[in-house]
């Protein structure tokens, strides 16, 4: 485990604003005794539940989802509410470069589709997931960056554009506006998702942690403290807070990063106005420990940041106030704006930079759906359709990029991440105040 347990407990509920603003779930009750399933899901999750939903709805299967804690408490709970492109960290140049233009066509219509599905599932299940301004502003965080933005053209916002588009900082260069996405209330959308598979006949178990996973005839066995899942299938959605035991195959193929938000106070109009952002508009930079931004509905502001290396509380609230730091440099007309709320959690990253939906080498019967690289609102609630399409037989339903195994990181990642967060650091330096 690359992380201490504490990062992993589901009796610690992360202390959000999401959870805060949203009436929970009641709680889903633990597996008891034996149960049997076509389709036994790992995870209730933005995939795991999506999945169950495709399968119960097109294809009247017994889904079973087991969950470790309770659906919302992973990361489709705690992210910060971005449904926009993404999914893989490797642009589509290099998409097409490595695997073809056909397959760099392929994921662009994916990340099109998974962002339709979200906005399909909100509205045929009813879901108030409080959308926020549609669109997404991806902002250039040094000079080379933003000369590089505008070489490679699109909808480009230099800094008097962003101030008079509402979008102004104190940092950044300039901003290419991509006219896709929304935001969206993140624990509001993966509850909803539950109670829709609920009501469509899907089962779920929280408190039931997977502990062993073994083939029988017919199938697999999954073991839980207080019972057994038979099951004919095994889909396995536990993306950044994986047992890597669960299969053994999937050791030292995912690498878990953490992410950390913090949510202000509501600011004042005359806040928003001194500052010059009055947009209710999804943002981040182009940082490789990037930050993630956005007004929420009720005039809250969300900033989120990339890094550390420990769920210890000390080395925690380090990070935290480097990065409420960083947050007044960039905004410095809300440093009055109180820290009300401040969380953090995991994203998973793969060594093949991709996510991976597909079988399990060796392993019949058994499939994983994870590695959104931090972009999973979207790009998972899609995958997760796309796996339940495959394990019926559709074993092309998954985007290309997605169908090859990720092999596994060649170096102890626990130092290579601190390294590689160490080396980004030096080459980008710290943020400065725009000239």
């Amino acid at each position: 485990m690359l992380y201490e347990p504490e990062g992993f407990d589901p009796k610690r509920w992360p202390e959000s604003y999401w959870r805060a603003s949203c009436p929970p779930l009641p709680a889903c009750p633990p597996l008891a005794g034996r149960a049997k399933a076509d389709v036994a899901i790992i995870g209730a999750g933005y995939a795991g539940l999506n999945a169950a939903l495709e399968l119960v709805e097109r294809h009247g299967a017994r889904v079973v989802v087991l969950e470790a804690a309770q659906p919302g408490w992973g990361a489709s709970g705690r992210n910060g509410g971005f449904c926009c492109l993404g999914g893989t960290m490797l642009k589509p140049g290099t998409i097409a470069r490595l695997h073809g233009a056909d397959v760099a066509a392929e994921w662009e219509r994916f990340e099109a589709d998974a962002i339709a599905r979200v906005a399909d599932n909100l509205a045929r299940y009813d879901i108030d997931a409080q959308l926020s301004e549609p669109g997404e502003l991806r902002l250039a965080a040094s000079a080379r960056d933003w000369a590089r933005m505008q070489r490679e053209g699109g909808t480009l916002l230099d800094p008097a554009l962003l101030r008079a588009e509402g979008v102004d900082t104190a940092v950044y260069h300039g901003g290419e506006l991509i006219e896709t996405g929304f935001g969206l209330h993140p624990y509001a959308y993966v509850t909803g998702l539950a109670r829709a598979a609920q009501a469509a006949g899907v089962v779920i178990h929280g408190d039931s942690r997977v502990t062993r996973t073994e083939p029988v005839a017919g199938g697999w066995e999954l073991h839980i403290a207080t019972g057994r899942v038979e099951a004919a299938q095994v889909l396995i959605a536990t993306n950044g807070y994986s047992d890597e035991r669960l299969p053994r195959w999937l050791a030292r193929r995912i690498l878990p990063v953490m992410s950390n938000i913090m949510v202000t106070r509501p600011l004042t109009e005359a806040e928003r106005n001194a500052q010059g952002w009055t947009r209710h508009l999804m943002a981040y930079d182009t940082r490789r420990l990037l930050h993630y931004f956005r007004l929420l509905p009720d005039n809250r502001f969300l900033f989120g940041a990339r890094g550390g290396l420990s769920f210890r509380p000390a080395p925690v609230a380090q990070f935290a106030r480097r990065a409420r730091a960083e947050f007044e440099m960039i905004f410095p007309a809300f440093r009055a704006a109180e820290t009300e709320f401040e969380w953090n959690g995991l994203v998973c990253l793969t060594a093949s930079f991709a996510p991976y939906i597909g079988p399990v080498p060796g392993a019949e019967g058994l499939w994983l759906a994870l590695g959104w690289h931090g972009n999973g609102v979207a790009a998972a609630s899609e995958g997760g359709r796309r796996v339940a399409r495959a394990l019926t037989g559709a074993r092309q339903a998954p985007p290309q990029l997605t169908r090859k195994p990720p092999p596994r990181f060649l170096f102890p990642r626990r130092p290579a991440l601190r390294a590689g967060m160490a080396l980004a650091s030096l080459l980008e330096g710290p943020l400065r105040p725009r000239n």
